[in-house]
C-alpha cells in the first residue's frame, strides 16, 4: 500500500481534529502538518512537500479553491482533495479545473470517507460512484480555454474514455474491452498527455463535456 504524507488545511480546529483522528488509525497516511487558512496551506505545502493536501473550501485569507490552484501551480505532483460540507457542482468543477484529485463531503460515514479517499488516490484510478454520477449529471458546462479536441484520440482511446466517464476502474475497463490492465494504464496515460489533462477526474469531466456515454451493465 502507498503511504501518503498528509497536510490538513481547515480553519476549524474541531474539523482538523476529526480528520487527524480518522487518519491516525490508517496505515496508509502520515500527518505531517496542519494549516488554519489557505495562505498557510500554500506556505506549508511549499516547505513540507506533502503527498496529499486535504483542503477545506471556505477559509479566511485565501479560500481552498485558490490555495489549490497555487499549490498545483507550484508543484503539480502534490495531490489535493477538497473537503467540504457542500455538494455544489460548481465548486467540484472548479476544484477539478484547478487540479484537485477529488472532492470529499465532511458528513460522509468514516468508513465510506476512508474508502472514498483510498479510491481517489489508488493507482488503479477508480473514481468513486458518487463522483462519477455527479460528473455525468452535473457537468453540462462550456469547454475550458485551450481544450484539446476529441479528434486527437484513436477509436480505442475513445472507448476507454467512455468507460472512464462512468467511473470504471482499470480492471473493469480491461474486462469490458477484453484487454489487459497494463494496456488500459498505457492508454490512459497517452490520453491524458494528448488532452493536456492532469488526472483521471479531469478526464471524466472532459468525457461528459464532449458527450462520451457508456451505460453501466
Amino acid at each position: 500500500m502507498n503511504r501518503y504524507r498528509v497536510l490538513i488545511a481547515d480553519d476549524h480546529s474541531l474539523s482538523r481534529a476529526a480528520v487527524r483522528t480518522l487518519l491516525d488509525g490508517e496505515d496508509g497516511f502520515e500527518l505531517i502538518g496542519e494549516a488554519r487558512n489557505g495562505q498557510e496551506a500554500v506556505e506549508l505545502a511549499a516547505s513540507l512537500l506533502p503527498d496529499l493536501v486535504l483542503m477545506d473550501i471556505r477559509m479566511p485569507q485565501l479560500d481552498g479553491l485558490e490555495a489549490t490552484r497555487l499549490i498545483k501551480k507550484m508543484n503539480s505532483k502534490i495531490k489535493v482533495v477538497i473537503l467540504t460540507v457542500s455538494d455544489d457542482v460548481s465548486d467540484l468543477f472548479t476544484a477539478i479545473q484547478y487540479g484537485a484529485q477529488g472532492y470529499l463531503l465532511k458528513n460522509l460515514d468514516p468508513d465510506d470517507w476512508l474508502h472514498y479517499l483510498h479510491a481517489l488516490l489508488d493507482e488503479s484510478g477508480e473514481i468513486p460512484r458518487e463522483m462519477a454520477d455527479r460528473l455525468l449529471h452535473g457537468f453540462r458546462v462550456e469547454k475550458t480555454a485551450n481544450e484539446q479536441p476529441p479528434t486527437l484520440l484513436t477509436g480505442r482511446e475513445r472507448e476507454i474514455l467512455a468507460c472512464v466517464a462512468v467511473g470504471d476502474t482499470n480492471k473493469q475497463v480491461a474486462e469490458r474491452l477484453i484487454i489487459s490492465e497494463n494496456t488500459v494504464k498505457n492508454h490512459i496515460k497517452n490520453i491524458l498527455e494528448k488532452l493536456n489533462l492532469d488526472n483521471r477526474v479531469q478526464l471524466a469531466a472532459y468525457a461528459v463535456r464532449h458527450g462520451f456515454r457508456l451505460e453501466k451493465p
